[in-house]
């Protein structure tokens, strides 16, 4: 990755000077005047900007530095402009910053003080821009509310569009917390039936005995405390998309009715005595094998085969590549909003730690996982112990490309000169690299030449 550009709006040469050397971290960019500033902002697109008010042709005034100012907002919105001004234009500057800049500093400047306000604003525009992106994956993903880059994933998106428009009966397969519901939803508001309801219902977390009277309802009287006539989740969500999750979790004689309705597309409440046509979409969704508990006499093989006529599998967290540091910035940013706090960042041993992590709870514990970090984070950084997640040793390192570069430079030039004895002409001549492009290597890595 190459260095954050740094734009510099400034007239005078000397000063130019003086802020290229204390900014050679950044790729510094110079402009004279407001026309080549717009031009080079235009080209580079850099995160941050410096703007002397005083550019000609009114070096002595500000009206020209503000109209800039104006124009880089006008055109890169999100460019921090940091203005530079002396003490007699400190009025202009306050307008300057009624107008949009980011901060104001005085000249002649602290190059200390002056950096630490360039590098929070490049922070600040990182982070603007990372969750400007994040908005834009979710808008963009193929089903509303997933979020993710993984071809895994967008093949399953693909599939729920392709098979949402029909009427099949669809299988999600998936562990727990990997976003079952998620696709079903998906599934849902991509069918012609979104203007309907979607009805969901738990098959583990209802007791047996209660199970077939929340799927079908009852009459009045039809067993004690029946007080009235009560419709099923299956009768509400007529006309729309049910969901049965955990279908594994059903009992057998429950089973055997579930069939009935799926190919008959009728139900009868319990107590009653009249058949009540439904039409409704369903899926279901299990963590569960079905083969296998079909062998074990725990599920019907032929209501297994009614509820397969489209099977889609949700892969786990853990095998969806990059999706779960995506899925740490997107609840990060979700829950830094509606708990009220700061935007914070996540340290390199956090991120490390997110990636490493298995997530066998999958989604819904990343997602928990973050929600705790934000509320419980002392400072403006996420770090892996407000995580509260296993960190590896070094764990950041291998993916800190100029550290790895920088460790890879040191070893070829120390084996370079070890095999040169010492001599400069000769080390240069093995690594490819001129006389002087060595001695720069050895400067920067703080190797001495030998002296014979």
């Amino acid at each position: 990755m190459g260095k954050t550009k740094l734009l510099v709006v400034e007239d005078d040469a000397g000063l130019q000077k003086q802020l290229r050397w204390n900014f050679d971290e950044y790729e510094v960019i110079v402009a004279g005047d407001g026309e080549t500033a717009l031009a080079q902002l235009r080209r580079h697109l850099p995160p941050v900007v410096t703007l002397d008010l005083g550019l000609p042709p009114d070096p002595d005034g500000a009206s020209e530095g503000l109209a800039t100012l104006q124009q880089i907002l006008a055109a890169a919105p999100d460019t921090k402009v940091i203005i530079l001004s002396g003490n007699q234009q400190r009025a202009n500057a306050l307008k300057a910053v009624s107008l949009g800049a980011y901060d104001f500093h005085q000249k002649p400047f602290c190059p200390a003080t002056l950096a630490l306000v360039v590098a929070r604003a490049c922070k600040l525009h990182e982070m603007q821009q990372e969750n400007r992106r994040m908005l834009q994956i979710e808008a963009e993903s193929p089903l509303a509310g997933i979020v993710t880059r993984d071809p895994g994933m967008l093949k399953l998106c693909r599939g729920v569009e392709k098979v949402a428009s029909s009427s099949a009966t669809v299988m999600l397969l998936g562990e727990s917390g990997s976003g079952k519901e998620l696709v079903a939803r998906g599934l849902h508001r991509l069918s012609a039936r979104h203007e309907r309801r979607f009805v969901a219902i738990n098959c583990a977390a209802i007791p047996a005995d209660l199970l077939e009277s929340e799927l079908f309802g009852h009459e009045k009287g039809a067993f004690t405390g029946a007080g009235q006539q009560t419709l099923g989740k299956i009768e509400l969500a007529n006309g729309g998309t049910f969901f049965l999750d955990e279908i594994g979790d059903m009992a057998l004689p429950l089973q055997a009715k579930l069939l009935r309705f799926l190919q008959e597309r009728v139900i009868e409440r319990i107590g009653g005595r009249n058949e009540i046509p439904i039409d409704v979409r369903v899926v279901c969704a299990t963590h569960q094998d079905l083969a296998a508990m079909v062998r074990d006499g725990r599920f019907r093989e032929d209501l297994m085969y009614r509820l397969r006529e489209i099977v889609l599998e949700i892969p786990p967290l853990r095998a969806r590549v990059g999706d779960a540091a995506l899925l740490a910035h997107h609840f990060r940013n979700r829950f830094c909003q509606h708990e009220g706090r700061p935007m914070m960042a996540f340290s390199d041993a956090a991120l490390a730690a997110i990636e490493d992590y298995q997530w066998p709870g999958n989604v819904r514990e990343l997602e928990n996982c973050i929600k705790r970090s934000v509320i419980m984070s002392d400072g403006p950084q996420i770090s892996a112990e407000d995580l509260g997640l296993p960190v590896k040793e070094n764990a950041d390192a291998a993916i800190n490309l100029r550290e790895v570069r920088d460790a890879a430079e040191y070893k070829v030039m120390v084996m370079a000169l070890a095999r040169s004895g010492g001599n400069i002409v000769k080390a240069a001549h093995l690594l490819g690299v001129s006389r002087p492009t060595l001695y720069d290597l050895m400067h920067h890595h703080g190797v001495k030449a030998q002296v014979p």
